[in-house]
């Protein structure tokens, strides 16, 4: 069956410093990658149309066995819409031979002024059944506490 997965936070960072996290694939491996998990690109161009393969390994896989190889999930995905300090919309799709990960999820990460902060709303649409709704809220809780850690970084003193 089809589900729907939300998320969001309020994050104590200007909107504009927030969006480019978002788009920035050095950020987005700093950021994107739920606790115990590191991330890197294989390719990524950040425009509507463009893609990204993304290779997320776990620390230690002895619990969460990975989607694609014992400890690693592949990521294919496609921008399908972006809305420059809005939207960033973008076609999921995991590598995997089990049938319970395949299907096409649609991430839509949207950005809103929330006083001095900045309010991050994830919405996962059409969800694979093999991606439990407690373990996706707890990935996608972890991932917003890391943007809002990596953003939120005062800026080092200029010497």
């Amino acid at each position: 069956m089809p589900r729907t997965d939300t998320a969001f936070r309020v994050i104590a960072a200007p909107l504009e410093h927030v969006y480019a996290a978002l788009v920035d694939p050095d950020a987005l491996t700093t950021w994107l990658p739920p606790d115990g998990m590191s991330g890197r690109f294989d390719r990524f161009d950040a425009r509507p149309g463009g893609s990204y393969r993304l290779i997320l390994t776990y620390a230690d896989a002895s619990g969460t066995p990975g989607k694609a190889t014992a400890d690693s999930d592949v990521v294919e995905a496609r921008f399908v819409d972006i809305v420059p300090g809005v939207r960033v919309v973008q076609a999921v799709d995991f590598v995997s031979d089990d049938p319970a990960y395949a299907g096409t999820m649609t991430m839509t990460w949207e950005v809103t002024a929330a006083g001095a902060g900045t309010r991050v709303e994830i919405r996962a649409d059409d969800v694979p059944d093999g991606i439990s709704a407690e373990d996706h809220a707890a990935g996608m809780a972890s991932s917003l506490a890391n943007l809002a850690a990596h953003v939120e970084k005062a800026p080092k003193a200029v010497k």
